[in-house]
């Protein structure tokens, strides 16, 4: 009677177990996979084993005594589950050292069943080994996952599927099948991280790059004339008040030319900046005129009249 099952051998000599189709303590149509069975080829030879795992499960004590004797095995078992490892199969394929799934491969859990007649007293027992062997279960399980028993109980109560890539997350495989991605080749001139901009060499450096950083750093300068001194708002100030006070002096004369407007005098020594490397802009502040409770100032001219003669020099 031929079986579902067989071991081969590769090219390198290692031994391969295809452990296919339902599991149970004993044979009732010679296509069951037993312990009995499964126990007089584990131990006919030597060395580590590539078991290819195929069940929709089966008869969960002998899936325990399967697990218990691959666990027992003195070499390494690779179980390597090509489309399903449901009930029973399951536990059998938490006992390998190494775990891998097809991508297309499944793994169910779900909370052990049986059938029982008798008295109530006879269900409740029923129940009591259920519970328990539910509990069997999940040691396995958290054997191998390292999942909370709370967590792998809910998975059985709700009778859970599994695809590879879920089984990697929650720990049930270790390794999705064909999932090997190379590396690219790095080229000898290209740099690690292109994102990443060119940086000097901390010893050397960059000699063009040094040059901009030292440009970056110095001041803005403004040149007016032979003068040459730094910018800053107090200089730009005094610049802005050097024009008004000009203007200032030249409204009201109509005989006197902009070729004619006296250049600014010296700073004061007051108003120079400490940052001026050359000669500033003349600045003299206008007295400002004192508004009364009439709105005008003391030789009674409005305020709007000052303003006209202060902003002429925009004409």
């Amino acid at each position: 009677m031929q079986k579902f099952w067989n071991w081969i051998h590769d090219d390198s000599g290692g031994r391969v177990l295809r452990l296919e189709g339902p599991i149970d303590s004993e044979s009732f149509w010679g296509d069951e996979i037993t312990p009995q069975d499964f126990r007089d080829e584990l131990y006919a030879e030597d060395g580590d084993i590539t078991l290819w795992l195929n069940s929709p499960g089966g008869n969960v004590f002998a899936a325990a005594e399967i697990y218990t004797m691959i666990r027992d095995y003195p070499h390494k078992v690779t179980v390597k589950i090509a489309s399903i490892a449901a009930s029973a199969a399951s536990i059998i394929a938490m006992a390998g050292n190494t775990v891998e799934m097809s991508p297309t491969a499944l793994l169910m859990v779900h909370d052990p069943s049986t059938i029982a007649m008798g008295n109530a007293r006879d269900m409740e027992k029923a129940i009591a080994t259920l519970n328990e062997v539910k509990e069997s279960i999940i040691n396995a399980y958290m054997a191998k996952t390292g999942l909370s028993h709370n967590r792998i109980s809910k998975l059985m109560s709700d009778e859970t599927w599994i695809n590879a890539k879920k089984a990697v997350e929650l720990g049930f495989a270790d390794v999705i099948l064909f999932d090997e991605k190379p590396e690219p080749e790095k080229k000898e001139d290209e740099p690690e991280n292109p994102d990443e901009p060119d940086k000097p060499d901390e010893e050397g450096g960059d000699e063009d790059g040094d040059e901009k950083k030292e440009t970056e750093k110095k001041p803005f300068k403004l040149d007016s004339g032979d003068a040459l001194w730094q910018y800053s708002t107090r200089i730009m100030g005094q610049t802005i008040l050097g024009k008004i006070t000009a203007a200032a002096e030249t409204a009201g004369t109509d005989d006197t030319s902009d070729d004619e407007t006296e250049a600014p005098k010296p700073a004061e020594e007051g108003l120079t900046d400490k940052s001026v490397t050359g000669t500033a802009p003349v600045v003299t502040v206008p007295d400002m005129p004192v508004i009364g409770m009439d709105g005008k100032t003391a030789d009674g001219s409005m305020p709007y009249e000052i303003l006209k003669q202060q902003l002429a020099f925009m004409r």
